[in-house]
């Protein structure tokens, strides 16, 4: 298996993130920085989404800890490929925790797109799916239909194992919709739909 082929298909990010998303107002969503924030922001604001700012690689890692932490919720890490490339060896670190509460949704266009949309790795060989499989996580799968949402979905409630899935997303560019950058008004919202006070 190889990276992103151009006979491959791919599905809209905006549609996707909304799908999912939308079919669990009750999941914790940690935010990779850059245009899954926005994509995430876009299918509307949620005391329950925590968004990174500039912590490159930091979202499937605070993921985890988070999955640990509230082990009865459901949670789901939205990022991209040049995040998830960036902190691969996160996925070691899940694949050894395995909590079956955690879902990671990585957006692949095949791009940097927050830097100039620069061929990712998985552009030219990089299959993520069968990293996060060879790595351990063994419920590893890409995504190339809208179709699909519904299984992911499925997985997301059912919390019964840690899960992976690689949407090949088009490397198209939807018109950013930013939320607070307010980083310690996030995190503290966050913390208060928790049920814990500020820190």
């Amino acid at each position: 298996m190889g990276g992103l082929s151009s006979t491959e298909s791919r599905v809209d990010r905006r549609a996707l993130v909304s799908e999912v998303l939308g079919a669990m107002p009750e999941a914790l969503v940690v935010t990779g920085l850059g245009a899954p924030t926005y994509d995430a922001f876009a299918a509307g604001d949620r005391d329950l989404t925590f968004y990174l700012w500039g912590a490159m690689g930091g979202a499937t890692p605070i993921g985890l800890g988070l999955a640990l932490a509230q082990p009865d919720r459901s949670v789901i890490v939205l990022t991209g490929d040049g995040e998830q490339l960036m902190g691969i060896g996160s996925l070691a670190s899940v694949a050894a925790q395995q909590p079956p509460n955690l879902t990671i949704v990585v957006l692949d266009n095949g791009h940097f797109g927050e830097t100039g949309m620069q061929p990712s790795h998985t552009s030219l060989g990089t299959d993520l799916a069968a990293t996060a499989k060879g790595l351990g996580i063994a419920d590893s799968f890409k995504l190339t239909s809208l179709a699909d949402v519904d299984a992911v979905v499925h997985r997301i409630k059912a919390r019964a194992g840690t899960a992976f899935i690689h949407a090949l997303i088009r490397a198209d560019d939807p018109p950013k919709a930013m939320p607070a950058r307010d980083g310690v008004y996030v995190k503290n919202r966050f913390r208060a739909a928790l049920g814990f006070g500020p820190f």
